[in-house]
């Protein structure tokens, strides 16, 4: 499974996609599984909660989990993924 990252994501993850074996079919799977390749992504994307940091979404074939069921939302192996963390500018 292939995942786009963006912004500041991608400094940490080493480029503009992530592939990524799945330990599960929810997104918090697929996050697990990166952390442990990037740890210092968790800090950016998720809260102590481990939820989703505002400003941060997670988009399943162009729709945002949270229109959907967030961190738990089923995914399918050919789905696009792509997360963008918050941005700021002027």
């Amino acid at each position: 499974m292939i995942i786009k990252v963006f912004a500041n994501l991608r400094d940490i993850c080493g480029g503009v996609t992530v592939e990524v074996i799945p330990q599960g079919n929810r997104v918090m799977d697929i996050l697990e599984v990166m952390i442990k390749r990037f740890p210092d992504l968790e800090n950016e994307i998720l809260t102590s909660n481990k939820t989703l940091k505002p400003f941060v979404h997670v988009y399943i074939n162009g729709q945002n989990i949270i229109h959907a069921d967030g961190l738990e939302t089923h995914v399918h192996l050919n789905d696009q993924i792509a997360i963008f963390p918050p941005v700021a500018g002027g």
